[in-house]
């Protein structure tokens, strides 16, 4: 039987030359594949004398750094189930995501070994270990002790590579159980669709306890053999000084936003550059069109989740189109249903469903939640709503949780949110239904203002009589310097319901 194990499928993508390198630390320290795979072995070695078995859990809150990285991959090699968590993450959170997940070893940062090891003895824990950023730890010295070498675990392509935990906005975190072969699926597809090749380098700068750092970028770079060049957060001046090496970047809106910040990012910066890619939040169409006016380069978009990673993506050779997610990824397929779960034609909004190699096979101990969420006919519902444009093009107009029912009617944040944001002095809008007595919901909108901008209420809402139905229209304004996001990007706007909530009518 051949070994489906996702480290044999990127392996094969690693180059013939041990010496190529493969991670470059912004500390200018540098690491071959052949590095790569020795640390991968060493850290597998510990973890398979400790007595863990394939299926076995392995919980990992640490900071990002290549010995992160040589880690997850060594609980591929092993065969055991990997479950980063984030590391902002406090007590009461880890405690329920350690009883949930029941690894036999937790791997945290060395600061936090005592309160770990506290909540790792409530949970049960056979296992503690410690990995620092500086490549420190007792996990890193039991590893030196280990050999070179090591026989990768043989899996089956439906067996388990990892959990990810969701976020948990609307109730307790779900942990999305991802295959050997969902990932090595989307990776080889992505490679493909965004023309991975012989030459081009990774500027990585995401965290890698979420799928758009961990699986998209590195699955990517490691299936193609490239190096990256691994910064362990975001931060503008590394980004800036690295871009004229890099070839493809990946980033969250963010990102975007902060690069263009700066008056002299432009052409000269990125000369070698031939892709930009923005996911895990909307990126704002004013944004997309600054970005290539500045550079010449239209961001690529693309849309996923934690339980499918890629679904869709704008094409690389053709119209990368502003406010749209592209097309379903080959092998995808996606289909707009109503209430009812009937196919809606194309232009007419309704809840997105998929169905692909890349989609999860449920929840960890939620096989209630998991029947669910998928359809009888296999696909799976993503809570996201969206409409397939007349081009094919894939538009989301927001989650299906936020969708606002006021008087009766229908309303999509995001139709809101582009208006808003074309009015001058608006940065950045957040549309939210709050409770009201007459309509069940009343439309309100959050507007972080540009740097000196004077906007009032008033102003905003009569801008927008004239343009949308009254129905549409906020009923109030209010302003924040910044809207709360998550470690992605991503606006949370249960925060802001929560917030307004006692304004509503």
């Amino acid at each position: 039987m051949n070994n489906e194990n996702l480290y044999v499928t990127l392996k094969a993508g690693f180059p013939a030359d041990a010496a190529a390198p493969a991670l470059e630390t912004a500390d200018a320290v540098r690491y071959t594949y052949g590095d790569l795979d020795r640390a991968s072995a060493r850290f597998a070695g510990v973890i398979t004398n400790l007595g863990l078995r394939p299926g076995d859990r392995v919980v990992v809150q640490v900071e990002k750094s290549p010995e992160a990285l040589f880690l997850y991959l060594a609980c591929l090699r092993a065969g055991v189930v990997f479950v980063p968590l984030n590391t902002a993450y406090q007590r009461a959170e880890l405690a329920y995501f350690l009883g949930d997940a029941q690894p036999s070893l937790v791997v945290c940062r060395p600061a936090a070994e005592e309160a770990m090891r506290a909540i790792a003895g409530e949970a049960g824990v056979a296992h503690v270990l410690t990995l620092g950023e500086a490549g420190d730890g007792s996990l890193a010295d039991a590893a030196r002790s280990r050999p070179e070498d090591f026989a990768t675990v043989s899996r089956a392509g439906d067996d388990l590579a990892a959990i990810l935990y969701t976020s948990g906005t609307t109730g307790r975190s779900k942990g999305a159980m991802l295959t050997h072969d969902n990932l090595a699926s989307n990776a080889r597809t992505l490679v493909a669709y965004w023309g991975f090749r012989h030459g081009d380098v990774l500027l990585h700068a995401l965290p890698i306890f979420h799928a758009h750092g961990l699986f998209v970028a590195c699955h990517c770079a490691l299936l193609n053999g490239s190096p990256m060049l691994w910064l362990p957060r975001f931060d503008v001046d590394a980004v800036m000084k690295l871009l004229p090496r890099a070839t493809v970047f990946m980033g969250v809106p963010t990102f975007y936003t902060r690069l263009l910040e700066q008056p002299d990012f432009g052409r000269d910066t990125i000369p070698a550059m031939r892709l930009f890619i923005s996911g895990s939040a909307p990126l704002l169409a004013e944004t997309h069109r600054e970005f290539e006016a500045r550079t010449g380069h239209a961001i690529l978009e693309r849309y996923g989740m934690t339980e499918t990673v890629m679904l869709t993506s704008n094409p690389l050779d053709a119209a990368r189109r502003a406010g749209t997610v592209g097309f379903p990824l080959p092998g995808v397929a996606v289909r707009i249903a109503d209430g009812e779960g009937r196919a809606l034609p194309n232009g007419e909004i309704g809840h997105v469903q998929v169905r692909g190699p890349n989609v999860f096979p449920g929840y960890w101990r939620m096989p209630e939640k998991t029947r669910e969420e998928f359809t009888a006919d296999g696909f799976f519902r993503t809570g996201d709503l969206g409409k397939i444009d007349e081009r094919g093009y894939v538009v989301l107009v927001g989650r299906s949780k936020d969708l606002i029912i006021t008087g009766g009617y229908n309303v999509y944040p995001k139709e809101i949110e582009s208006y808003i944001d074309e009015i001058a002095g608006v940065k950045e809008s957040a549309v939210i239904g709050l409770p009201h007595r007459d309509f069940g919901e009343a439309v309100a909108a959050v507007i972080v203002p540009e740097p000196g901008a004077a906007l009032h209420d008033a102003d905003v809402i009569g801008t927008l009589k004239g343009e949308l139905a009254n129905f549409k229209v906020p009923k109030q304004v209010f302003f924040l310097d910044e809207l709360p996001r998550n470690a992605m990007g991503k606006v949370q706007k249960n925060l802001l319901r929560d917030r307004f909530a006692g304004a509503g009518a």
